[in-house]
């Protein structure tokens, strides 16, 4: 079982969207991405800076629109039995499992995004990676500190999110056998402090009409396997303000017997986890339409 995967936040970088936009059709595509997200997509993607691409308006539908370029210019589609996506991801896999039209999912995540921008600035919040140690000890010390274990990544990596001075506080006295990393984001995504997000998303995802869908697809809430695509629509609105368990969805991999991975673009991160915690299970991370033969050729080894 081969199964596509959508990265989060954090995982653009300038100018990532240049070689895209040189396949047919790509720089209309992301035109009518840009009108339903609200967002100018084709700057953000080719000339803004690391600094302005950081923002969570913009970070979140440039992501989305980046992973289903790249996941429309994939020859074979059908033959991904399911998908699943981190984070903001979920919305790329949504439409790719059929659950959202490429509209409803870019409408939305604009509307998450600037919903997500408003509450984070509210408080001076933030997220910091921690890297290897005892996952009980340090969900211990978090709850010391007042912080939330926003991401839990596996592969010995869990995300934690609060105020600022807890987060400085945490850093300087880390869990043992720990190592602190600030991340480049504007807020504590999946915690509470994201509440007025989750009623904002509520509201736009009662106007529209989920389908049921077409393949597997995995859900960030507990890594189960999702059949409704009401239900999928509704963890997509809650998991604004809860915890985002990939860990629980690479378990949910194995034991499902996925036999190779293939992340959309902005790719890189997921595949990195998967190699840690999947060892032996092959992924290609599609950054540039250049990796996309790659893809399919992990695609027709299963086919084989």
């Amino acid at each position: 079982m081969i199964i596509a995967v959508f990265p989060g936040q954090g995982s653009q970088t300038p100018g990532f969207l240049t070689p895209w936009l040189q396949l047919d059709g790509a720089a209309d595509r992301l035109a009518e991405y840009s009108e339903w997200a609200g967002v100018d997509l084709t700057a953000a993607g080719t000339e803004w800076d690391a600094e302005r691409i950081r923002d969570t308006q913009v970070a979140q539908p440039l992501i989305v629109a980046a992973s289903l370029l790249s996941w429309g210019a994939v020859a074979d589609r059908d033959a991904f039995a399911g998908v699943a996506g981190h984070s903001v991801g979920e919305f790329a896999a949504a439409a790719a499992a059929g659950v959202l039209s490429e509209e409803d999912a870019l409408r939305l995540v604009g509307i998450r995004g600037r919903a997500m921008a408003e509450a984070a600035s509210a408080e001076q919040t933030g997220m910091s990676a921690i890297i290897g140690g005892d996952q009980d000890a340090i969900v211990a010390r978090l709850d010391e500190l007042d912080l939330t274990p926003a991401n839990y990544n596996g592969a010995g990596q869990l995300v934690a999110a609060g105020s600022l001075p807890a987060l400085q506080a945490l850093a300087a006295d880390p869990p043992a056998g720990t190592r602190v990393i600030p991340l480049q984001v504007a807020g504590a995504f999946h915690t509470r402090y994201m509440a007025p997000a989750v009623d904002a998303l509520r509201q736009a995802a009662g106007a529209i009409t989920p389908a049921d869908p077409d393949r597997r697809i995995w859900s960030n809430r507990d890594g189960a396997s999702i059949g409704s695509g009401a239900e999928f629509v509704d963890l997509l609105v809650d998991q604004v303000a809860s915890p985002v368990r990939w860990d629980l969805c690479m378990a949910a991999f194995a034991a499902d017997d996925v036999t190779g991975i293939v992340e959309l673009s902005p790719a890189g991160t997921l595949i990195g986890l998967a190699k840690r915690a999947l060892r032996g299970v092959p992924g290609v991370a599609v950054k540039t339409p250049d990796d996309l033969s790659a893809a399919q050729a992990l695609l027709r080894s299963v086919a084989a």
